[in-house]
Parts: C-alpha cells; sequence; structure tokens
C-alpha cells in the first residue's frame, strides 16, 4: 500500500472545496492500493513527509507568497526529510487572488532544495473563483493517486 499525503492550506469554504476535491480524485474508487492522508499545514510535519510515497501541496496566494501556514510546514520538515525523501513525487495547486507567480516560485525554490521530483506543472487557480476549479483539483489528485497506484512515480 502507497501513501499519498496531501498538505493544504484551507481557511476558506473555497479552499476547503479544492483540499476536499482533492483527497476525492485520490480516493477514487479505481485506484486500490494508495491510502490518503490529509492535513493541515500546521498539523502536519516531517514525520508525515517520510511515511509518504507522494505528496500533494496545497496553499492560499498571501501577498505574493505562500501561506504562512505552508511555509511552517516547510521550516519544521526540510532539515529533518532532506537527505531521505529526495525524488519524493510532488504536485502543488495555489488558489491565487491575483496570478501565483510569487507563490509558485516560492513553492518551487524549496522544492528544488528538496529535491522532490514535480510530476506536474503547480497548477494556479488564478482569479475569482470558478467552479471548476473543483474539478481541477479533484483530477489533480486522482492523477497524482493514480501514478502511485500504477507504479509510474
Amino acid at each position: 500500500m502507497k501513501n499519498l499525503l496531501i498538505v493544504a492550506h484551507a481557511p476558506s469554504p473555497n479552499t476547503l472545496k479544492l483540499r476536499d476535491a482533492a483527497a476525492r480524485g485520490a480516493g477514487h474508487e479505481d485506484i486500490e492500493n494508495v491510502s490518503v492522508t490529509v492535513k493541515a499545514p500546521l498539523e502536519a510535519g516531517p514525520e508525515d513527509v517520510m511515511a509518504c510515497d507522494a505528496i500533494l501541496l496545497g496553499t492560499t496566494e498571501n501577498l505574493g507568497y505562500m501561506s504562512g501556514a505552508l511555509k511552517d510546514f516547510f521550516d519544521r520538515s526540510y532539515y529533518p526529510v532532506l537527505e531521505e525523501k529526495q525524488g519524493l513525487p510532488c504536485a502543488l495547486y495555489i488558489r491565487a487572488g491575483q496570478d501565483g507567480t510569487g507563490t509558485r516560485r516560492a513553492v518551487e525554490s524549496i522544492v528544488t532544495g528538496l529535491r522532490w521530483n514535480w510530476v506536474q506543472d503547480p497548477m494556479v487557480l488564478r482569479g475569482d473563483w470558478q467552479d471548476d476549479f473543483e474539478q481541477q483539483a479533484e483530477e489533480l489528485g486522482m492523477y497524482l493517486a493514480a501514478g502511485l497506484d500504477a507504479g509510474i512515480l
């Protein structure tokens, strides 16, 4: 059994919909050999990263940067997992009220330092809320879990 860890900041009803959609996709009925753990960034830590086989990160764009909660997760987890989890498959979605560029750049910089492996370009959900954001997050969770299930990640 593989473990997909979803670490997503969800301070609003819409961002909670995104986190739930990603988890719903990852738990799709056709995916049999993947367990999904969902945690808020302030609840997740290095022990969760050590126990996972892939990670899906979710954040809001806060003043052109990732959420403070996700930054805190990285601050606490970076060095404890640095050597052990190189190559960890990862993906990211950003709920951006503006363009998400600074947020994406910041997370990419940390992930590069960790030497994790992007399995898909970061997804930036820009501008006013759109109902299809949920579907995009669900598909991202499903693709990541399906890749683990198939043994290609």
